[in-house]
């Protein structure tokens, strides 16, 4: 089977992001050791001296991110934290793949809201995402009815008070992921309680990247 990500302008786009984002990752750990030696530092706290951050999925959790909204037959995809886009354009290329839809993509911080939307260009998949600048639990109040797969992929303490805002609009059997969960156990208890303990979803634990969550809406 033909997928979008392996048309040339969605797979050059996608590795250049990725060697950008393995080439900053010395320059990222040298600047967190300095500014959070001791680890006691909250992301919101470390989000001043992260604005030029990629913090990108690693390919497999975007190969695994298209999969899902390929295998779902998904048409409205909602993202939480942009960054440069790496994630968008593995969304995207899956809706393609699935005859269109949209990805609404939150960002908070305009410049990487701005290069994602080039990359998105640069891979011929901008027709698919629109992206919000700004606090997500104000972008994400106007969305879509039946979203059929949530990313949550920002700061993880904010995971559930997006999913809650992002709830009431998801359909029955949407799938939910959240990514970075092995990085931040203490922090997304409160997410992992809800969707593991009677939050209306069935969740299991899957050993991607830097830990995956994924959930279905019941």
């Amino acid at each position: 089977m033909t997928s979008t990500l392996d048309s040339g302008p969605v797979r050059a786009e996608i590795a250049a992001m990725l060697a950008a984002a393995d080439a900053q990752e010395p320059e990222l750990h040298a600047m967190l050791a300095e500014v959070a030696p001791d680890g006691g530092v909250s992301e919101t706290e470390l989000a001043p001296h992260l604005r030029d951050a990629w913090i990108s999925v690693p390919r497999e959790v975007g190969e695994l991110l298209a999969m899902l909204v390929r295998s779902t037959g998904a048409r409205t995809v909602v993202e939480f934290g942009t960054s440069f886009g790496v994630s968008t354009v593995f969304l995207a290329a899956a809706l393609r793949d699935n005859g269109g839809g949209t990805v609404v993509s939150t960002e908070i911080e305009r410049s990487k809201a701005d290069a994602a939307r080039a990359h998105l260009t640069a891979s011929g998949l901008s027709d698919l995402a629109e992206i919000r600048v700004g606090d997500a639990l104000e972008t994400l109040r106007d969305l879509p009815s039946d979203v059929d797969l949530l990313l949550l992929d920002g700061w993880s303490e904010l995971y559930l008070p997006v999913l809650s805002v992002v709830e009431p609009r998801l359909r029955a059997g949407a799938l939910v992921v959240a990514d970075d969960t092995s990085l931040f156990p203490d922090t997304l208890a409160a997410y992992l309680a809800h969707v593991r303990d009677g939050g209306g979803y069935r969740s299991v634990a899957l050993g991607v990247g830097d830990g995956v969550e994924l959930s279905i809406r019941g």
